[in-house]
Order: C-alpha cells, then sequence, then structure tokens
C-alpha cells in the first residue's frame, strides 16, 4: 500500500502537480495520464486480481523530461517515495544482495503502439544480487539466466547497442556446447556468456554495466520516455492518427518469472477471436519462458487449450478472470500473463486490436449478450473498418510474381489483361474481357476506361491525384505512383524491374490495399459485404453470413441515429441507381462537365470556337435535348429525392485538344500541303484560353457570366427535364447549384437568370417544377462573406477539395508528390488535408460560413460535397457544426451512413 509518506510527498511536489500513481490509487479512466497499461494495471488491482504491485510515472512527467532534457523537479522523491513503499510490500529491497526485489521498466502511452517503444525486465540484478536471487529460488541456472536477460535488454534499450551484438555471442555459445535451444545452456554456461555481454557493454558503449540497481532503473525510465520520439513511434503515430504529443507513462513493476521451471511460464490470451469474433479460448503459452521470449519466437508456442492439461489450476483460474476482465470491459480484452511456480499473475489487459469483420460480430454479439446497447455498439465500429469489409481481396497464398509495388490508392483486388487507353479498355470489356487501365497518369478523357477496366495503375501519381481520387469514389482497385514502371503507351508495353516486360494483353493482377502488382492471375475473393448493400444479398438468405447479418444490423442502428442525411455525388443514372441501393437520400452533387465529353467533345469545340451570338446560340441549341435527356435520365433514378446539378465549371481549355499535339497535327499537315482550318482555329483558341493558373482563372460563374446563354442553356435543360418527368407522373426535387462564387453580385445576376428561365418552363409545361438554387462554398472570400451571399442563395454546398486548395494556396495535382512526404515526416500534417478536412483551417472557414449564412437565412440548407464527405473523421466534424447533409461517392455512401450514426452518439451537436 502507499504509505502516507508517499502521498504527502506527492502533493507536496512541484506545486501539487503529482508525478506518480501507486497501481491502487489509478482506474481505467486515466489513461491520459497513466496510459493504456498502467491505467489497466490499475483497474485490475482494484478488481482484486492477481497483478504485481508496483506503480506508474505519467505522461505529464515524461512531457516535461521531453521539453526540458531533463527529469521534472522533484520526480526523483516521489520514484524514492513509491519505491520505498513498495519495497516494504514485498520485503525485500532493490537488488539487495541477499533477496533482491527485481523490477520491469515498461512504457504504456494512451493508445497502444506495440513494439514501438522500451521495456526492461530484471532490473536490480547485479554482481552481488545475482547469487541471492540463485538462493531464494533455488535455480542458479535461472538466476544467471535472468541476468544475461537484463544486460541483453539494458544494452539494446538503455545504450544503444546493436542487438546482433549479443544476438552473435548467445549463438556462438549454443554452437559451443553443440545445442540449437538456448535452454540447454546450464548455470556455468549462462555465466560466461554474462561475462562476454558485460565485454561488449565496454567494446560498445565505452563503459561498464552498471552495477548499482538504482542507476539502472533510472536509466531505464529515461530511454523508455526517450523511446517516444524515436524514428519508428513517430512513423506508428502518423499511421495511426496518434498525436506526437500525448507522451508514454512508464511502469515500474515488481518481477514474476516464467523462466523458472516447467511449473512456470508465460502467454497471451484474447476472450474472443480477434480475428472472427466468435468466442473460445484463444491464446498462445510458452513454458518456462519470460514474455520477450513470445515475441520473439525462439521457441514455439503451443495453443492456450493446452495449458489445461499443464497446469490445470492455472488455467481454470485464467479463464475466471478472462470471463471477469470481458464483462468489465465489456469488449474483447487481450490478457497478457505469467505463471511462477504454479501462481497465476497478470501483467496487462486491453481492449483488443481485431479485424474490420471481428469488430462488426463482437458489438453485434454484445448487444445480443445485453452486455452494450446500440449506441455503445456504434462506437466499437467504424468507417475504415466497414470501408476493408467492402473491398474484395486477394488470396495470396501460393507462389505469384511480384513485378513491382506502388502507392495504396484504392483498396480492393483487381485482375484483367493490361490495355493502355480508355478506347481499348472499352472495347475489351463490352466483349466480357477483364481488362486493367495502364497509363502514366489519368485524366477525365480516361473516365469511360477507369469505369471499365476492373482496376486502374498508373506510374506517376500519388493518393490525391486523379486516378486516385476517381477511383475511391468508384470503389474502383487502384495503384498509383508505380515509378518503376516505364509506362510506353504508343508500344503499348509497360516494362517493370528486372526487364520483365507486359505487353497488352498480358494478364495482371493489381492489390489496392498494399499496393503490389502481381504477373498473371491471382484468385480474388468478393466482399458479401458489397453484395449486400447491392441489394444481391439479403440479411435473411440462407446464404448471408453471420458478418452480413451483423453489418446490416448496425447499419440499421445507425440510420436511426443519424442526425446527417446522406447523399452522393453522381453524374450518370448508373451511378445514381447504385448510390440509392448503398442508402443515399439524393444526389449532392451532379457534375455536368462529363456530360460535355466524349462525341459531345466537337459540339463544345464549336462553341468556343462561334465567332458570333447565333453561331453561339446553334451549338446551344444543339446541346439542350442531350442535357435535357442526360438530366431525365437521373432524375427519374432518383425517384423524386432531391438532386443538386452544378453547372458547369471547369475552364474551357480542359474541352480542347493538347497544345502538343495540336501543334503536331498542323505542323504535319502544313508540311504535306493540306489544309488544317479547324486544327488551326482550334490551336489559336487553345493559346487564347491559356491561363498561367487555369484553376484560378475563367472558370465556375465566370463563364456563366462571360460566355452568353451557357448557364442559361443548362437551367433551361434542367428544369424542362424536371418537367417531363413530373408530366410522366414522377416526381424531381432540383437545386442548381452556381460554382465558385467569391461575391454575392455574381451570384445575384445568375440567380435572376435561373429563375426567369424556372419561370418560363413552368408557364410553358404547367409543371410544378420545386426547385432550389445556392452555390459552392469553395474560395476563402466567400466563407468569410457567407452572410451576404446566403441572401441570394437558398442552399450553401461546401466544396472543400478547391476550399482546402484555395486556403492552403496548394495545387493538388503538383504539392502532393512535390513536397506532402516531407511535410508528413516533419510533423506539419498528421494526415494529407485532401484526405481528412483542416478543422483548424478550413474547418473554420465552414463554420464561420454555416454560423453567418444562417444568421442571415434561418432556412438554408447546408451541405458538403467534396471528398471529405465520405471521409470519417470529417463527417463528424460536419455533425458538430450542424450541416444538413453530406454528399460523397457512390461506393462511400454506407461509410457516410455509419460514421453519421456514430457521431450522433459520440458528438455534440449545433443547432
Amino acid at each position: 500500500m502507499p504509505t502516507d509518506a508517499t502521498t504527502a510527498t506527492d502533493a507536496a511536489l512541484n506545486g501539487g502537480t503529482k508525478f506518480v500513481y501507486d497501481f491502487i490509487e489509478g482506474n481505467k479512466d486515466l489513461k491520459d495520464l497513466l496510459g493504456g497499461k498502467g491505467a489497466n494495471l490499475a483497474e485490475m488491482t482494484n478488481l482484486g486480481l492477481p497483478v504485481p504491485p508496483g506503480f506508474t510515472l505519467t505522461t505529464e512527467a515524461c512531457r516535461a523530461y521531453l521539453t526540458t532534457g531533463s527529469e521534472p523537479e522533484g520526480l526523483r522523491a516521489e520514484v524514492s517515495a513509491h519505491l520505498a513503499s513498495l519495497e516494504e510490500r514485498m520485503g525485500r529491497k532493490l537488488g539487495a544482495p541477499d533477496d533482491p526485489l527485481l523490477v520491469s521498466v515498461r512504457s504504456g502511452a494512451k493508445f497502444s503502439m506495440p513494439g514501438m517503444m522500451e521495456t526492461v525486465l530484471n532490473i536490480g540484478l547485479s554482481d552481488d544480487s545475482v547469487g541471492g536471487l540463485a538462493a531464494v529460488s533455488g535455480d542458479e541456472r535461472f538466476a544467471w539466466d535472468s541476468y544475461r536477460r537484463l544486460i541483453q535488454m539494458f544494452g539494446k534499450t538503455v545504450l544503444d547497442i546493436g542487438g546482433e551484438h549479443f544476438e552473435e555471442a548467445l549463438e556462438a555459445a549454443k554452437k559451443a556446447k553443440g545445442i540449437a535451444n538456448d535452454l540447454g545452456l546450464d548455470a556455468d554456461d549462462l555465466r560466461d556468456l554474462v561475462e562476454t555481454y558485460k565485454q561488449v557493454v565496454r567494446d560498445q558503449a565505452d563503459r561498464e554495466f552498471p552495477q548499482d540497481p538504482r542507476e539502472q532503473m533510472d536509466l531505464a525510465i529515461r530511454a523508455v520516455f526517450e523511446s517516444w520520439n524515436t524514428g519508428r513511434a513517430k512513423l506508428y503515430r502518423r499511421q495511426e492518427r496518434i498525436p506526437h504529443d500525448l507522451g508514454t507513462a512508464v511502469n515500474i513493476c515488481s518481477m514474476v518469472f516464467g523462466n523458472l521451471g516447467p511449473d512456470s511460464g508465460t502467454g497471451v490470451a484474447f476472450t474472443r477471436d480477434p480475428a472472427s469474433g466468435s468466442q473460445g479460448v484463444y491464446g498462445d503459452y510458452l513454458a518456462n519462458a519470460q514474455g520477450e521470449d513470445v515475441v520473439a519466437g525462439i521457441r514455439n508456442t503451443v495453443p492456450l487449450q493446452e495449458l489445461e492439461q499443464i497446469d490445470p489450476a492455472s488455467y481454470a483460474e485464467l479463464m475466471r478472470i478472462m470471463a471477469t476482465l470481458e464483462g468489465h470491459y465489456k469488449d474483447l480484452c487481450d490478457i497478457e500473463f505469467t505463471i511462477e511456480r504454479g501462481k497465476l499473475w497478470m501483467l496487462q489487459t486491453r481492449v483488443g486490436k481485431r479485424t474490420a469483420a471481428a469488430a462488426f460480430l463482437i458489438a453485434s454479439s454484445l448487444v445480443d449478450e445485453g452486455m452494450i446497447s446500440a449506441d455503445e455498439a456504434l462506437t466499437r465500429v467504424t468507417g475504415n473498418q466497414l470501408a476493408q469489409l467492402m473491398f474484395p481481396q486477394f488470396d495470396t497464398r501460393g507462389d505469384h510474381k511480384r513485378i513491382t509495388t506502388g502507392m495504396n490508392a484504392s483498396p480492393g483486388a483487381a485482375v484483367g489483361k493490361a490495355v493502355f487507353d480508355s478506347y481499348t479498355a472499352i472495347k475489351w470489356s463490352r466483349t466480357g474481357e477483364r481488362v486493367i487501365l495502364i497509363r502514366r497518369e489519368t485524366n477525365p478523357d480516361d473516365l469511360g476506361g477507369m469505369v471499365a477496366a476492373q482496376g486502374i495503375l498508373t506510374s506517376r501519381g500519388g493518393k490525391t491525384s486523379h486516378a486516385a481520387v476517381v477511383a475511391r469514389g468508384m470503389g474502383k482497385t487502384c495503384v498509383c505512383g508505380a515509378e518503376e514502371l516505364d509506362v510506353d503507351t504508343k508500344s503499348r508495353r509497360m516494362t517493370a524491374p528486372g526487364g520483365v516486360v507486359v505487353e497488352e494483353g498480358d494478364l495482371l493482377s493489381i492489390d489496392g490495399t498494399s499496393g503490389a502488382v502481381y504477373l498473371g492471375e491471382i484468385p480474388v475473393q468478393p466482399s458479401p459485404v458489397v453484395e449486400y448493400f447491392e441489394g444481391r444479398l439479403g440479411p435473411d438468405s440462407p446464404y448471408a453470413a453471420p458478418l452480413v447479418k451483423a453489418v446490416h444490423r448496425i447499419m440499421n442502428w445507425a440510420d436511426e441515429r443519424r442526425a446527417l442525411y446522406i447523399r452522393a455525388n453522381a453524374d450518370n443514372p448508373d451511378d445514381a441507381a447504385r448510390a440509392r441501393r448503398f442508402g443515399a437520400q439524393g444526389i449532392g452533387l451532379c457534375r455536368t462537365e462529363h456530360m460535355f465529353l466524349g462525341e459531345r467533345r466537337t459540339l463544345v469545340e464549336r462553341l468556343i470556337l462561334a465567332e458570333d451570338e447565333s453561331e453561339r446560340s446553334k451549338v446551344l441549341d444543339e446541346l439542350l435535348p442531350m442535357q435535357r435527356d442526360d438530366f431525365v435520365a437521373i432524375l427519374t433514378a432518383m425517384g423524386g429525392l432531391p438532386v443538386t446539378v452544378r453547372l458547369l465549371d471547369p475552364p474551357l481549355h480542359e474541352f480542347l485538344p493538347d497544345l502538343t499535339e495540336l501543334s503536331v497535327r498542323v505542323a504535319v499537315a502544313e508540311a504535306r500541303g493540306e489544309k488544317a482550318e479547324n486544327d488551326l482555329r482550334l490551336l489559336q483558341a487553345v493559346h487564347k484560353l491559356h491561363e498561367a493558373n487555369p484553376m484560378l482563372g475563367l472558370r465556375g460563374v465566370r463563364l456563366g457570366l462571360v460566355v452568353p446563354g451557357l448557364f442559361i442553356m443548362q437551367v433551361k435543360a434542367l428544369s424542362e427535364a424536371a418537367a417531363q418527368v413530373a408530366k410522366a407522373g414522377g416526381v424531381a426535387r432540383i437545386e442548381v447549384m452556381v460554382p465558385l462564387v467569391g461575391a454575392v453580385q455574381e451570384l445575384e445576376i445568375i440567380r435572376d437568370e435561373a429563375r426567369a428561365v424556372l419561370d418560363d418552363v413552368r408557364e410553358r409545361t404547367g409543371a410544378d417544377i420545386r426547385a432550389l438554387i445556392g452555390t459552392m462554398i469553395e474560395l476563402p472570400r466567400a466563407a468569410l462573406t457567407a452572410g451576404q451571399i446566403a441572401e441570394a442563395a437558398e442552399f450553401f454546398s461546401f466544396g472543400t477539395n478547391d476550399l482546402t486548395q484555395t486556403t492552403w494556396g496548394f495545387s493538388r495535382d503538383d504539392v502532393e508528390a512535390a513536397f506532402f512526404s516531407a511535410y508528413l515526416d516533419k510533423g506539419i500534417f498528421g494526415v494529407s488535408p485532401f484526405e481528412t478536412l483542416d478543422l483548424d483551417g478550413v474547418g473554420r472557414l465552414v463554420q464561420i460560413a454555416t454560423e453567418e449564412g444562417k444568421a442571415a437565412r434561418p432556412t438554408l440548407k447546408l451541405g458538403v460535397c467534396g471528398e471529405h464527405g465520405g471521409d470519417p473523421e470529417s463527417v463528424h466534424f460536419f455533425h458538430r457544426v450542424g450541416l444538413d447533409y453530406v454528399s460523397c461517392s457512390p461506393f462511400r455512401v454506407p461509410i457516410a451512413r455509419l460514421e453519421a450514426g456514430r457521431a450522433s452518439v459520440l458528438s455534440p451537436r449545433k443547432g
């Protein structure tokens, strides 16, 4: 028990700051302060479970140490007081010659970071105390084995000596003895090995191994603090999105030994199968070993069930404790334990990591068992886990030839024949061929080929490149930035490292989850979860796996709880229909520019080349029925749900041929003495429309203002489509969205023109056309003047892709490859702001626009239609600030539905 003296010492130091807590003083809710390991050790102690006594140095102590480079004032005195209390309880002194108290020094951050930070066991052993340990244990071999383990771990962890030096010495000792397993080394062998290890310390660290047990402990504590900032720890935190400023706690725990003979051992147990979620006995056990032996794999473990035969009493007690812990934590628990001469000790427990499938199955099962509520179940699963379940996966068992690895841009598994242009992809797919579209990089003209392909492979670009963004939106497997590949689209081949040549028609397999590219075909396992969302596999079907039933239940709970509506970004009837199957409640972004590609591109070229109003009007008249038919199909597919149509946004030059291509065509024609009048006019138009920064040039609302009749034609086509659907007995709810507005005056002009068109169509057709007119908020000025703009807008839709670009001053197509990796390495980003919304900058603008827009127009409808609409973390922010809906790609609709439900449980909401 902590004494009154230790409590008084703790309270008196540092103006009342307490840096050290005994295990009996904490609980599982103090993870911020005590780290996950310390908090859970305290919780198990309070539950009366057999936990070796000890104490925890807080994360505050770590942060103070890392800030100043020295331990905070008073920490040493607190540690001394708690160590004295521990020694009193145990009846032994740290490192005493006759009967030494030994301790472990372990890291333990708030969030589990397995293997990323440091641990040192057997602190307190020395030349003076090893004999005492041998005497009290009655096992000389055990004592010397523990001592050599301490020197090895201390050398690697504290003195930064390469582990290979100790491993080579151990291998040499086993070789000299003619054995393969270290259990064959006797006490004399281990005594000699200790001397060898101490010489390694002298040679590599230029010092003696410390014989003072307190010096050992103090140096180990510092090493654990410093391990928070190792390269591997930082990398892990970036990958797992763990903040860098948390620090780690340090746990000082009295040692118990699993290497005292056949009646001792160590193991790991799970209260349920972390892979499937099934109830049962899961784990591993290793007799006569310490914990690091299990992790290192130096000897084969046995299944935990075998402990029932090895030590029935300890096994029965472990089963009781496992049931207690799962009942207490109401979740799958991961447990580490040691048995010392038949006595069971609990060394750690935590809520266990699990596969995505297990997460859904366990959450659903715990509700059935009455352990948690449906709301709590929603907090046990995530949108990222659901996404994992939706992608097909390769079965990579067997011998497969991997030719390169790129960036895992969009998860999944795809197999098909290599093709190098969209036309071939579409043509071959129509004959039933599966194809992989290979490009150096993709552009909007490749969309048809991307849709037709099973997967996309590019040698350039990153996770926010065109290929990656579009592929994720479609749920299409994509590997980007495979820079080792030399893609030759003209010769229709690519060359991989080692001289491997892939010709058009050769089979490839690409893994969007790992980024691996394989030659030949690898079997693919389809996702039953997508079959369920597509409606091809009902939850009550006899073929539905338990996972599908669990996903169905949890999605229903999410839909019941969420405040956000979920819409989809869809530009064609097929995407719209799929979005509805996936649970979308409308279309939040229908991009009209895709309707001008393909065969219609020549009409746009004519529009750009038009020299007078009459010629321009003629082209617009030809485009109108095509647009109207497109809108009729989409409105019909949505069956009365709202459809937000964005008027033309991209710069006109995107609809013209490439400058280099045109120049070559004109030059070749002139060399042959041929006329190329149309190409010459197009070349002149390309030069005329050239802009240094086209994404900030003539696009969006500016097009509608300077190209007479363009937006009017689009609004007319949309309103006539709505009237046609209404006359056919359907319902059409349309929302006209004006892009890139920066000033209310821009919107007012387009709004008045659109209203006039709508009134005209209503009068001509007699149809009751329900329409709203609003704008995208994608410029900082628009967000900052949202109160003014709201007076002319009936809705805002935040275009967070462009809002991120314009807020940061980034060109998304350029910056990721140029310096994003450096920004991530230096901690400027925790994650790309194009993947997860930048809350401090872009999020602040969203919040300002929301508040000021609502203040000016209380009925203002608010949504988001950028990539962030399907990002789990961003969805929670949009819920908190009070948006009405998020819109994302059809494939991400279920993810947004789930996260919106989770947000309602986890986050307070404005408005």
